[in-house]
């Protein structure tokens, strides 16, 4: 099968022919449809996040076709559609993953990192950690909800019961909750990077009652803010915009250092959290609510020998929505 693989952190991706893989008695075949880019895979790329399996297949947010199932594999069967998320397999018998927080798993394998992904013709997953796709998305569309979407609405619900919420940051996963929030009826506020009036429209067409310089205070107090840029310069930004009790939430996987900031601005009882991964119950959750909502997702697409390219644009800030290869569409 012909696969873009990270052979070297650093460099671009090569565009190969390897082997097509064949799933275990636990997982199924996919023939992936479409796989949509992630932050994540930049910081893979990058080294920041440095425990990956190489040579590997990036891509954590697959949707395709199920071509073939292990013998124990219950519950989906060949010709479904499904999505493939970053959780590829816990442990299941730690603390953690025995209280319902199996997204803390120290023994967690994850897609795309630890476990080839995406970024191919063909990809196996285990049938557990899969989600089927409701009716009415196209691969492509639905391919940005498996990251973006999940991590997203995990760390919307770890906002709490907020009227005004701040989205730092308004790309894939900010793109989709703006959607959500709207649905509850909530007010949001989009921090962009300073300048950025692409960005600042983008966020207001999708409901935002203000869009403006990350850099900058919004005009009334928010009872929490999410912050999906992997800059750690914003927690303190984020900080002096919320309300006394307000919550801060770190979305990314990875963040740059965030910068020493006095105590004043964290007083009052404000808080800040980290998101880790998802649960499968939040994406069992999450997919049974964006149908209703509905969540429309925005995309540009790309081929598989041009995710490189849709990496870059990434990185860069030029894409408003998510990038998405198209695969074996």
């Amino acid at each position: 099968m012909k696969a873009m693989v990270l052979e070297k952190v650093g460099h671009p991706l090569v565009l190969k022919n390897i082997a097509q893989p064949k799933p275990n008695e636990n997982q199924v075949l996919i023939k992936v449809n479409a796989c949509a880019v992630c932050r994540t895979d930049l910081h893979i790329l990058d080294g920041e996040l440095n425990e990956p399996k190489l040579p590997l297949v990036l891509g954590h947010e697959i949707v395709g076709e199920i071509i073939k199932t292990g013998r124990k594999v219950k519950g989906i069967q060949m010709g479904d559609i499904i999505g493939v998320p970053w959780l590829g397999e816990t442990c299941g018998i730690c603390r953690f993953c025995k209280s319902g927080k199996e997204n803390l798993c120290d023994n967690a394998i994850f897609t795309g990192y630890h476990l080839n992904g995406g970024y191919a013709e063909f990809a196996v997953a285990n049938y557990n950690y899969c989600f089927k796709i409701p009716k009415g998305y196209s691969s492509i569309k639905a391919a940005p909800l498996l990251c973006a979407g999940l991590i997203g609405y995990r760390s919307y619900k770890m906002a709490g019961d907020s009227e005004r919420i701040g989205l730092y940051g308004f790309g894939a996963a900010a793109h989709i909750i703006a959607q959500f929030a709207n649905y509850e009826d909530k007010e949001l506020y989009a921090f962009t990077k300073p300048g950025d009036k692409e960005g600042q429209n983008f966020a207001l067409k999708l409901g935002c009652k203000w869009a403006g310089d990350s850099d900058k205070l919004p005009p009334e107090k928010l009872d929490s803010a999410i912050i999906f840029a992997p800059v750690g310069g914003l927690v303190p930004n984020a900080l002096k915009a919320v309300v006394k009790g307000g919550t801060v939430v770190c979305a990314g996987i990875h963040m740059s250092d965030i910068p020493s900031f006095p105590y004043e601005i964290l007083w009052g009882e404000r808080q800040i959290k980290s998101v880790a991964n998802l649960t499968r119950k939040d994406g069992e959750e999450f997919f049974d609510i964006a149908p209703k909502v509905p969540i429309q997702t925005v995309v540009e697409t790309f081929d598989l020998n041009e995710a490189n390219e849709a990496l870059e644009k990434l990185r860069n800030g030029k894409i408003n929505g998510a990038a998405v290869l198209v695969i074996n569409l």
